[in-house]
């Protein structure tokens, strides 16, 4: 079954956003954007610096509102969200366990249920045996672990990331590809993915949006038809190195990854 037979989980119309600029007067980022995401749905936002990526997962977040359009989600309320960003924005004087607990902190759970819960997520995004180490002993690989072990562990609906992997070194990065990959078939959640990388896009996602240049518009909606389970060896198949240069022909190559080896 295809992400589309499935409920919406958020319904995007007409969305635009503009900010104001000293030099200009204004600022647009984004204009008449429109898309659904479905239940389960793994969907990747790919396009040039500026195209307005981030400012969008911040309004689907509620961290900004748009100034047109609107944001529908079902049911008709928002549903509870997790975000991952470009950093892991650790607190430092908390342990690994207890940068994930704080979620579940602050919304009084139980101390054992929450100590339980982190135990295993813990686990689940391999972390076992580093539960108080400090941040500042942690590579940037686990730190953003620990990010996302904290947006997973309140069981949000919708799971927002912002290039989380965006400031890691290049073998690092594509570990956390396999990573976030296992983590997304054992928990199958509805994520919305900001990405510059083509390959993370095609690696990661069921589904691609391709913005323009600002102000972000849609440009083009890509199916990403590679089966799951998803390996490494993948990348280099002729289908994967198609599907990107169909995506790098569209997008263009500004601030884009190579396909390729």
């Amino acid at each position: 079954m295809s992400a589309r037979d499935r409920l919406p989980v958020v319904e995007v119309h007409n969305l635009s956003a503009i900010f104001p600029d000293e030099q200009n007067g204004s600022l647009q980022a984004l204009k008449d954007l429109s898309f659904a995401v479905y239940q389960q749905e793994f969907l990747c936002i790919l396009g040039p610096s500026g195209s307005g990526k981030s400012t969008l997962l911040r309004i689907l977040a509620g961290l900004l509102p748009p100034t047109a359009g609107e944001v529908r989600f079902a049911q008709g309320h928002r549903p509870r969200i997790g975000m991952v960003f470009q950093q892991a924005t650790l607190m430092p004087w908390r342990t690994v366990s207890g940068n994930i607990l704080l979620p579940l902190e602050l919304m009084g759970i139980p101390r054992h249920q929450a100590e339980a819960q982190a135990r295993e997520l813990i686990e689940l995004v391999g972390l076992r045996g580093f539960e108080h180490a400090w941040p500042k002993d942690l590579s940037g690989g686990m730190a953003q672990r620990v990010a996302l072990a904290r947006a997973l562990i309140h069981d949000p609906d919708l799971l927002l990331l912002d290039e989380p992997f965006a400031s890691l070194d290049a073998l690092t990065r594509e570990r956390m590809w396999d990573e976030l990959s296992r983590i997304w078939q054992a928990r199958q959640k509805t994520v919305i993915m900001v990405t510059h990388s083509i390959s993370e896009a095609l690696f990661l996602a069921d589904r691609i949006l391709i913005l323009t240049p600002r102000p972000g518009r849609l440009r083009m909606t890509l199916e990403v038809d590679l089966p799951r389970p998803r390996n490494n060896e993948m990348r280099y198949s002729v289908h994967f190195l198609n599907l990107a240069r169909r995506v790098k022909a569209v997008i263009g190559t500004e601030n884009s990854d190579s396909p390729g080896p």
